[in-house]
């Protein structure tokens, strides 16, 4: 796997580079699931580097198990994950986020009872100070700043995102890994949330988001997949993807 580190970083481990128009995180043929439960019936999905993937459907169709496959939190029962092109079958999830591969959770994932600054500070064991935690992560959310002394768990639900995905951007990551962003979430605050994760888009970071609400991803995304059924069933352009969603969601 070719692997480097961008100029002028901490050392670090390297990070994975998909060449030859490879995809930098790779589902073929997988099946997985939960003990005698199979949920994933030979899932394909392929995130390109540097684009933002949509993986749409309702619930229970087995996008939250995907993305804890792609996450190293569920292993591999038969096919292949893959990470610039290199089969990572049985990576932990440590191991996956050496290289760059950092989830999001459904439910946010942050400690109610730790400060702001606190929680970000969790970040660090990749190797990035306090302070360039602190820094990139003020400077992105200059909301998190004003509330940095403030306890996670009294802060908006909103709030709570964006320092979910601050934190997981202080890794620095390859790949960013987003499981139900809006749950819970106001439409207003839901609107700036994916504005912000189209300009990591932009910036190189590929993305891949699960969301059962396509409106408020498909906008932004280059490419969408519909999920039913533990079983990826369409996969094209967002425009494409949109006039297939009332079927595909309602089972016509």
């Amino acid at each position: 796997m070719t692997a480097a580190t961008a100029p002028g970083s901490a050392p670090g481990p390297a990070r994975p580079i998909a060449a030859g128009g490879l995809p930098i995180l790779e589902m073929v043929g997988v099946r997985a699931g939960y003990g005698p439960i199979e949920v994933l019936h030979g899932v394909d999905l392929a995130v390109p580097q540097g684009s933002l993937v949509a993986l749409l459907g309702p619930n229970g169709g087995g996008k939250t198990t995907t993305l804890r496959v792609c996450s190293g939190l569920l292993r591999v029962n038969s096919g292949e994950l893959r990470v610039a092109g290199r089969t990572v079958n049985g990576i932990s999830a440590h191991e996956l986020a050496r290289l760059g591969i950092c989830t999001v959770p459904e439910g946010r994932g942050i400690f109610p009872n730790l400060t702001v600054r606190e929680n970000l500070w969790l970040a660090t064991g990749t190797g990035v100070s306090r302070e360039q935690v602190e820094s990139m992560s003020f400077d992105r959310f200059p909301r998190l700043g004003e509330r940095r002394n403030q306890l996670a768990g009294t802060m908006s639900g909103g709030e709570q995102q964006m320092l979910a995905i601050a934190r997981a951007l202080s890794t620095q990551p390859v790949v960013l890994i987003l499981d139900e962003l809006s749950m819970g979430l106001a439409p207003l605050v839901v609107t700036a949330l994916y504005e912000a994760v189209a300009e990591l888009a932009q910036s190189g970071i590929s993305v891949l988001v699960a969301e059962q609400f396509a409106q408020t991803v498909l906008p932004i995304a280059q490419s969408a997949a519909i999920m039913l059924h533990g079983r990826v069933v369409r996969v094209g352009a967002p425009a494409e993807i949109e006039e297939e969603l009332a079927s595909a969601y309602l089972g016509g």
